[in-house]
Protein backbone atom coordinates (compact mmCIF):
# COMPACT_ATOMS: atom_id res chain seq x y z
CA UNK A 1 0.00 0.00 0.00
CA UNK A 2 2.03 3.48 -1.07
CA UNK A 3 1.05 6.31 0.77
CA UNK A 4 1.73 10.08 -0.39
CA UNK A 5 0.21 13.64 0.40
CA UNK A 6 -2.75 14.35 -1.17
CA UNK A 7 -3.13 17.36 -3.42
CA UNK A 8 -5.65 18.78 -1.06
CA UNK A 9 -3.30 19.02 1.28
CA UNK A 10 -0.28 20.64 -0.19
CA UNK A 11 -0.55 23.83 0.11
CA UNK A 12 -2.10 24.09 3.19
CA UNK A 13 0.89 22.00 4.46
CA UNK A 14 3.21 24.59 2.15
CA UNK A 15 1.65 27.51 4.03
CA UNK A 16 1.75 26.04 7.60
CA UNK A 17 5.37 25.10 7.45
CA UNK A 18 6.92 28.75 6.44
CA UNK A 19 4.08 29.99 9.42
CA UNK A 20 6.22 27.73 11.86
CA UNK A 21 8.98 28.74 10.68
CA UNK A 22 8.24 32.29 11.07
CA UNK A 23 7.92 31.22 14.57
CA UNK A 24 10.54 28.87 15.96
CA UNK A 25 13.39 30.41 13.93
CA UNK A 26 13.06 33.77 15.87
CA UNK A 27 12.82 31.95 18.89
CA UNK A 28 15.53 30.13 18.52
CA UNK A 29 17.84 33.45 17.32
CA UNK A 30 16.39 35.60 20.57
CA UNK A 31 14.47 33.72 23.26
CA UNK A 32 16.61 31.98 26.27
CA UNK A 33 16.63 29.83 28.02
CA UNK A 34 16.94 27.61 25.40
CA UNK A 35 13.93 25.37 26.71
CA UNK A 36 11.87 27.99 25.82
CA UNK A 37 12.20 27.37 21.90
CA UNK A 38 12.57 23.62 22.13
CA UNK A 39 9.11 23.97 23.85
CA UNK A 40 7.80 26.12 20.27
CA UNK A 41 10.08 23.66 18.06
CA UNK A 42 8.29 20.48 20.04
CA UNK A 43 4.58 21.57 20.05
CA UNK A 44 5.24 22.89 16.27
CA UNK A 45 6.32 19.74 15.21
CA UNK A 46 3.40 18.15 16.63
CA UNK A 47 1.46 19.94 15.31
CA UNK A 48 2.46 19.77 11.45
CA UNK A 49 2.74 16.19 12.07
CA UNK A 50 -1.29 15.81 12.83
CA UNK A 51 -2.02 18.33 9.49
CA UNK A 52 0.60 16.02 7.26
CA UNK A 53 -1.51 13.25 9.03
CA UNK A 54 -4.66 14.57 7.59
CA UNK A 55 -3.47 14.45 4.34
CA UNK A 56 -2.34 11.05 3.59
CA UNK A 57 -3.83 9.83 0.32
CA UNK A 58 -3.03 6.07 0.17
CA UNK A 59 -3.16 3.81 -2.99
CA UNK A 60 -5.51 0.97 -2.13
CA UNK A 61 -6.12 -2.24 -4.35
CA UNK A 62 -9.41 -4.55 -3.39
CA UNK A 63 -8.35 -8.04 -3.44
CA UNK A 64 -12.07 -9.90 -3.03
CA UNK A 65 -15.07 -10.07 -5.77
CA UNK A 66 -15.98 -6.88 -6.87
CA UNK A 67 -18.76 -8.35 -8.58
CA UNK A 68 -21.88 -6.83 -6.56
CA UNK A 69 -19.59 -5.39 -3.89
CA UNK A 70 -19.93 -2.52 -1.70
CA UNK A 71 -16.87 -1.07 0.39
CA UNK A 72 -16.71 1.39 2.96
CA UNK A 73 -16.14 4.83 1.26
CA UNK A 74 -13.72 6.28 4.31
CA UNK A 75 -11.45 5.12 7.33
CA UNK A 76 -13.40 5.80 10.47
CA UNK A 77 -16.20 4.02 12.77
CA UNK A 78 -19.80 2.97 12.06
CA UNK A 79 -22.09 5.65 13.82
CA UNK A 80 -25.43 4.89 12.13
CA UNK A 81 -27.00 1.13 10.58
CA UNK A 82 -30.57 1.91 10.38
CA UNK A 83 -33.75 1.55 8.13
CA UNK A 84 -34.62 5.14 6.63
CA UNK A 85 -36.74 6.65 4.07
CA UNK A 86 -34.26 7.82 1.61
CA UNK A 87 -36.24 11.64 0.25
CA UNK A 88 -34.03 13.29 -1.90
CA UNK A 89 -33.27 11.12 -4.60
CA UNK A 90 -33.78 7.13 -4.44
CA UNK A 91 -37.71 8.46 -2.72
CA UNK A 92 -37.62 5.04 -0.97
CA UNK A 93 -37.23 2.90 2.11
CA UNK A 94 -32.96 1.90 2.37
CA UNK A 95 -30.27 0.89 4.85
CA UNK A 96 -28.52 3.92 5.96
CA UNK A 97 -24.99 3.04 7.03
CA UNK A 98 -22.78 5.66 8.21
CA UNK A 99 -18.98 6.13 8.92
CA UNK A 100 -17.68 8.46 11.27
CA UNK A 101 -13.97 9.99 10.46
CA UNK A 102 -11.85 11.77 13.34
CA UNK A 103 -9.13 13.97 13.07
CA UNK A 104 -6.79 10.85 13.02
CA UNK A 105 -8.46 9.17 10.42
CA UNK A 106 -7.24 9.24 6.36
CA UNK A 107 -10.23 11.91 5.04
CA UNK A 108 -10.06 10.67 1.01
CA UNK A 109 -13.19 9.07 -0.23
CA UNK A 110 -13.52 5.94 -2.35
CA UNK A 111 -16.26 5.06 -4.31
CA UNK A 112 -18.32 2.93 -2.49
CA UNK A 113 -19.16 0.25 -5.58
CA UNK A 114 -18.35 -0.10 -9.14
CA UNK A 115 -20.92 1.70 -12.19
CA UNK A 116 -21.68 4.73 -13.42
CA UNK A 117 -22.28 8.61 -11.35
CA UNK A 118 -25.61 9.16 -12.57
CA UNK A 119 -25.91 12.68 -9.75
CA UNK A 120 -23.53 15.01 -8.06
CA UNK A 121 -25.44 18.01 -6.32
CA UNK A 122 -24.04 20.46 -3.34
CA UNK A 123 -26.04 21.36 -0.55
CA UNK A 124 -24.74 24.17 1.56
CA UNK A 125 -26.20 24.05 5.28
CA UNK A 126 -24.98 24.03 9.02
CA UNK A 127 -21.48 22.87 10.57
CA UNK A 128 -23.13 20.56 13.53
CA UNK A 129 -21.53 17.89 14.64
CA UNK A 130 -21.34 15.37 12.08
CA UNK A 131 -22.01 12.55 14.82
CA UNK A 132 -25.64 13.82 15.04
CA UNK A 133 -28.03 11.91 12.93
CA UNK A 134 -29.48 15.20 11.81
CA UNK A 135 -26.16 16.10 10.48
CA UNK A 136 -26.88 13.81 6.73
CA UNK A 137 -29.81 16.46 6.27
CA UNK A 138 -28.94 19.84 8.06
CA UNK A 139 -25.27 20.42 7.75
CA UNK A 140 -23.17 20.97 4.39
CA UNK A 141 -23.31 17.91 2.25
CA UNK A 142 -22.68 16.89 -1.61
CA UNK A 143 -24.72 13.70 -2.76
CA UNK A 144 -23.38 11.31 -5.51
CA UNK A 145 -25.92 9.13 -7.07
CA UNK A 146 -24.32 5.64 -8.87
CA UNK A 147 -25.89 3.39 -10.54
CA UNK A 148 -23.86 0.20 -9.86
CA UNK A 149 -23.26 -2.97 -12.15
CA UNK A 150 -26.01 -4.74 -11.23
CA UNK A 151 -28.22 -2.09 -12.16
CA UNK A 152 -29.07 -0.39 -8.21
CA UNK A 153 -28.79 3.23 -7.96
CA UNK A 154 -26.82 3.70 -4.41
CA UNK A 155 -26.60 7.51 -3.06
CA UNK A 156 -23.47 8.45 -0.98
CA UNK A 157 -23.67 11.33 1.14
CA UNK A 158 -20.15 13.45 1.77
CA UNK A 159 -21.09 15.54 4.85
CA UNK A 160 -19.37 18.51 6.82
CA UNK A 161 -18.64 18.56 10.34
CA UNK A 162 -18.13 21.32 13.06
CA UNK A 163 -14.57 21.12 11.80
CA UNK A 164 -14.17 20.32 8.43
CA UNK A 165 -15.76 23.00 6.52
CA UNK A 166 -14.35 21.68 3.45
CA UNK A 167 -15.71 19.27 0.65
CA UNK A 168 -14.25 18.53 -2.42
CA UNK A 169 -16.20 15.85 -4.87
CA UNK A 170 -14.30 14.67 -7.96
CA UNK A 171 -16.90 12.24 -8.94
CA UNK A 172 -19.32 14.22 -12.15
CA UNK A 173 -22.38 12.71 -13.95
CA UNK A 174 -21.62 10.12 -16.85
CA UNK A 175 -18.06 9.38 -15.43
CA UNK A 176 -17.20 5.91 -14.89
CA UNK A 177 -17.29 4.57 -10.87
CA UNK A 178 -14.61 2.01 -9.61
CA UNK A 179 -14.06 1.46 -5.75
CA UNK A 180 -10.49 1.85 -6.03
CA UNK A 181 -10.73 5.44 -7.19
CA UNK A 182 -11.00 8.28 -5.24
CA UNK A 183 -14.76 9.77 -5.11
CA UNK A 184 -13.65 13.24 -3.12
CA UNK A 185 -12.10 14.46 -0.05
CA UNK A 186 -13.47 15.74 3.23
CA UNK A 187 -10.99 17.84 5.06
CA UNK A 188 -10.25 17.67 8.31
CA UNK A 189 -12.94 14.54 8.82
CA UNK A 190 -16.28 14.11 8.55
CA UNK A 191 -18.71 11.54 7.83
CA UNK A 192 -20.26 9.69 4.80
CA UNK A 193 -23.50 7.75 4.53
CA UNK A 194 -24.09 5.54 2.31
CA UNK A 195 -27.97 4.31 1.65
CA UNK A 196 -28.04 0.43 0.20
CA UNK A 197 -31.13 -1.36 -1.06
CA UNK A 198 -32.78 -3.05 1.52
CA UNK A 199 -32.39 -6.16 0.38
CA UNK A 200 -28.33 -5.55 0.78
CA UNK A 201 -26.27 -8.13 2.84
CA UNK A 202 -24.82 -6.12 5.43
CA UNK A 203 -21.23 -7.18 6.89
CA UNK A 204 -20.68 -4.57 9.84
CA UNK A 205 -22.46 -3.53 12.66
CA UNK A 206 -22.38 -0.50 14.76
CA UNK A 207 -19.00 0.58 16.57
CA UNK A 208 -16.84 -1.20 13.56
CA UNK A 209 -13.92 0.14 12.00
CA UNK A 210 -13.31 0.24 8.71
CA UNK A 211 -11.15 0.56 5.84
CA UNK A 212 -11.83 3.32 2.46
CA UNK A 213 -11.70 1.33 -0.49
CA UNK A 214 -10.72 -2.09 1.67
CA UNK A 215 -13.57 -3.13 4.39
CA UNK A 216 -16.64 -5.09 2.28
CA UNK A 217 -19.26 -3.42 4.31
CA UNK A 218 -22.13 -5.24 1.75
CA UNK A 219 -23.41 -7.02 -1.18
CA UNK A 220 -25.92 -6.52 -3.39
CA UNK A 221 -28.35 -9.10 -4.32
Amino acid sequence: MRVKIHREGTNILIILLLILAIINVPAWMFIRPAVIPIIFSSVSGVVFLLVLNFFRSPRRHFRGDPRNVVVSSVDGKVVALEETYESEYLHRRVIQLSVFMTIFNVHANWFPVDGRVLLVRHHSGRFMSAYLPKSSTENERSTVVIRATNGQDILVRQIAGAIARRIVTYAEPGEEANIEDHMGFIKFGSRVDIFLPLDAEIYVKIGDHTTGGITEVARLQ
